[in-house]
Parts: structure tokens; sequence; C-alpha cells
């Protein structure tokens, strides 16, 4: 076992389930959030304690204790104060990625990668090899509602020495080259972080260190040119049914209780990774069927009251597009709420974001865009939500600007009638969870 790390910005959903997965090979894991600092008490940090994860003040002092490295991620600034104190220290900087790669080495690999679903499928692929008795160990990006309590975050799951690890990896930070896995579920390509060529680029280079087998969505493997590894590509139309969706797959209709027909792609995806590592069809089935969801990802918030509240991670056009048109039914309103997670993405993905809301946002639904979370440090803030909210309401989208949470609060108890459902949307900012649970206390007698 070693001795000490330090994570900075430990709460951050990835960050966190690192964290934990360090205290399994670490003496001393210590971690640092400015959300600590300002006084919040979030519900991971509870979790994170109760994992032996030690929060200490992001000021820099902890460099005085020598841990032998600071992980970090790309969220991270440049000033952050235990960033500058390593490198004055001559503490090892290492990267999130890099750290989980290394905790990884030895072990079996399936990782889960693609523009959009990665963290719910990693999720089903993680639950399903679980419910078959393969004791996986995973390590994701959100957490199952499932393994999510009090005392543990339900992002990580520590299995047997043997069993495979189930890993989400990025593309954002380019940092899922890190990873040699030996089978991998790649979902779809599309732009996000990047322009679509870079991107296509990037999980062409990817697909090239799969070791056996990769499993991918429709139309995913003419971008990938001729790795070693298998390709298996998937095909199938969900259909919806009174549950919510279902795909063709071996035979067999396979359904998650997940709302929204991009969930029955991320199950097939998931379970034909299992079938390819021998697991039978019908038991894969039955185990997805009992999925209980990824917390933000689609998450019904409300207590079952008139008007539904959806809490989603959505915060790129198609993660957006799919989040809206999974709650969108005949017959009912969306009253929708985004938060854009940083000025650069907002600013680089302008259009594609007005294509994505424009193209789900029916004459009877309404947006409302609260400002850019601002994460600090010395980004470019010469834009904001208005020059979105401009050009959709350019196009007919019934949008405003709230100016904050309260304001947005009153406009939606206001607004909301029995049968709407209010879907929170956003990255990074933890208020947005806090928030949709409000909303669900507001209207639970509409």
């Amino acid at each position: 076992m070693g001795g000490h790390v330090h994570v900075a910005g430990v709460a951050g959903v990835g960050m966190s389930a690192l964290a934990q997965a360090l205290r399994w090979s670490y003496a001393r894991v210590t971690g640092s959030d400015r959300f600590f600092d300002q006084g919040q008490d979030l519900p991971t940090f509870g979790a994170l304690r109760a994992a032996g994860v030690e929060f200490v003040p992001q000021d820099g002092s902890i460099m005085a204790a020598g841990p032998e490295a600071v992980v970090y991620s790309t969220a991270i600034e440049a000033n952050n104060p235990d960033f500058v104190a390593a490198q004055k220290a001559g503490v090892p900087l290492r990267h999130r990625a890099e750290m989980l790669a290394e905790l990884a080495r030895g072990k079996t690999v399936l990782a889960v990668a693609g523009t959009a679903g990665k963290t719910t499928t990693t999720g089903m692929l993680g639950w399903t090899l679980e419910q078959l008795g393969a004791d996986p160990t995973v390590v994701n990006g959100g957490a199952l509602v499932d393994w999510a309590d009090a005392r543990h975050v339900g992002n990580v799951r520590r299995g047997s020495a043997a069993a495979p690890w189930v890993l989400e990896v990025d593309e954002s930070d380019r940092s899922l080259l890190n990873f040699s896995p030996e089978w991998s579920i790649l979902t779809n390509i599309s732009q996000d972080h990047f322009t679509l060529a870079e991107v296509q680029e990037l999980f062409r280079a990817y697909a090239a260190q799969v070791r056996t087998g990769l499993v991918c969505g429709a139309g995913v493997a003419a971008v990938l040119g001729e790795p070693k590894a298998r390709i298996v590509e998937l095909a199938g139309t969900p259909e919806r049914t009174k549950e919510g969706y279902a795909v063709a797959w071996r035979g067999l209709k396979l359904a998650v209780p997940q709302p929204g027909a991009h969930n029955a792609l991320n199950a097939q995806a998931a379970a034909e990774c299992c079938a390819q590592l021998g697991y039978a069809p019908e038991k894969i089935a039955a185990a997805l069927a009992r999925f209980g969801g990824i917390q933000r990802r689609l998450e019904r918030v409300d207590a079952g009251g008139g008007v539904r509240v959806v809490d989603d991670y959505g915060h790129n056009p198609a993660k957006l597009a799919a989040a809206w048109a999974a709650v969108a039914a005949p017959g009912n309103r969306v009253l929708g709420v985004w938060r854009p997670h940083g000025y650069g993405p907002l600013r680089a993905m302008l259009d594609p974001l007005a294509d994505a809301f424009a193209s789900v946002c029916r004459p009877q639904d309404k947006l409302w865009l609260l400002p850019v979370y601002d994460a600090g440090g010395t980004t470019d803030r010469s834009i904001n939500s208005d020059a979105l909210v401009a050009k959709l309401a350019a196009r007919g989208v019934a949008v405003a600007v709230a100016e904050g949470y309260a304001d947005l609060g009153e406009a939606l108890a206001r607004d909301a009638q029995a049968g709407d459902t209010i879907l929170t949307m956003g990255a990074r900012d933890p208020q947005l969870p806090v928030f949709a649970r409000e909303m669900a206390a507001k209207t639970a007698t509409l």
C-alpha cells in the first residue's frame, strides 16, 4: 500500500470516484474542494468521509504533510492554490486518468467510451455484471441509485481481486488514451469538446489501443478505421412500450425502466458486452430490467404528484436533445431549465446548442437558461446565456434568461400545472440537483 496522496477538487463526480478507489491502495487520501471551504455540506462529503477520505482546506497547506502526489482533473485551473503549492514544493502532479489507469494495471479492464451515454452505460454494465455474479470493480462518473446511500457515493464498487474492472473513460480531455482495455463499449461519436474531425481522430486512436473487442453503436465502425480489436456494431430501432422503450436484441426484447430511446440503446451495448464475455442473454436482460438508473441521468426526483420533476446531467447538444425528447410525451408540457457549465463550451457549441433546443422544444414547451456556471479562474467571460437566448428566440422557441435560482423558482412555481414535466439540466453546478428537489416540494400538491 502507498502512503499519502492528495485529491484537489474531490467533490467532483469523477474525482470523488477516484478518491474512493485510491483508498484501496493508499494509507492516507486527503481531499480539498472549494465548496468545502465555502461551508457547503454536500451529501458527497459525508460519503467520502465514510470511505476514509480526509478533508483539508484548498489553500496549499497540505503540501507541508509531504504527499506523494497531487491528483487533479482537467477542470482544475492552473492558479488553484493546491496546484501552485505542489509545483513550488516539487510534489508530482498526476492527472486523474493517469492514476486510475495505474490502479487498474494488470486487471481485465472493460472500458466505456463515447460522446454521450457512457456514464449510464458504465452503470448498466457494472450493475449487470454484479447481478450475474461477476463481482466487478466499477469506477464511474455518476452514482448508481441502487448503490448510493449516506455512506456511499454510489459511483464506485470494489469487487474481488480477479474480477474485471469496469471503467468510464473520457474523451473531453483526451484522457481515454491512458487506457488499453480488453473490451470497450463505444456508444457514439459526435461533436462535443472538439470539432467532429478531431473527435473522430481521437476515437480512432483509442480504438487502436483496445485489445480484444469493441462493441459500438450504429454508424461508429465506419469512423474507426481498421483496429486490431474485433468490432461488434449494434443495430436496432427502439420501440415505445407502455413502460418506456425496448429494443430487439439476440431474439429478446431488451427493456430498462429508464425513459428515453437512447437508454434502450445504452442497455443494448451493455448487454452485448456481457454476452461477448459469455453470459446468457436471458439472464442479462433480466438483470437490466432491474437497473435502478444513475443519479442525475433522467432521475425522477418528485414523489409522484401532478408535476413530474426530472434532473439530468445534460450539457452538450446531443445529451440535451435526448433528455428533452425522453420526457416529452403527447399532451404534456416540458418546462426546461439549463445551466451552461462553462464559457468556453457555450462559445464553441453555440450554433449546435441552438439547433438542439430548437429541434425538441415544442410550441407548448418553455425553456429558461441560467447564467453560465462560473468556476472561477481566468477564463474568457465575454459570452453568456443571453447569446443563446437570442438565437433561440429568433427561431420561435419560448425562452427566457433566469437571473438566479430564486427568480427561476418563483417563475416555475407560478407557471407549472398538473401534467407538466419540469426538466433541470446541466453539469458541474451542485446546486442544480438541490434546486430540482426544491421544485419537487413546491409543486407536490398540484
